[in-house]
């Protein structure tokens, strides 16, 4: 596998920074999670290769659009805060549009792909 010169972010870097919002409303969808609890649901269902390493920021901006809440804050059995959020119903409406777009432009790149 050819390797890139390291000149800032990666391939990889950009197309996650992408799809990190994406799926993390897929996980909400189903239920509410903590973020420890969303990387490692992301890890285990893509057999460890996919992960997000700065989780917050995700949430914070999908917070700020008003598609994301936190919804609740427990104490956990040592004394930290644990606080679950949830998708709105303006976050499952930006989540099907964007789950459309996505397909779209993959079904258009494996065009180009195979041209």
């Amino acid at each position: 596998m050819a390797k890139t010169k390291k000149a800032g972010h990666s391939f990889e870097d950009y197309f996650k920074r992408a799809l990190n919002p994406m799926l993390v409303l897929v996980l909400l969808k189903e239920e509410s999670m903590y973020v420890y609890q969303m990387q490692q649901e992301l890890k285990r269902r893509s057999g460890g290769t996919y992960t997000i390493s700065l989780l917050y920021p995700v949430l914070y901006r999908l917070e700020e659009q008003g598609y994301v809440v936190l919804s609740q804050q427990q104490i956990t059995e040592d004394n930290r805060v644990r606080g679950y959020y949830s998708i709105t119903p303006e976050g499952l409406e930006y989540l099907e549009h964007i789950k459309e777009v996505y397909r779209d432009l993959c079904q258009a790149v494996e065009i180009i792909l195979q041209s």
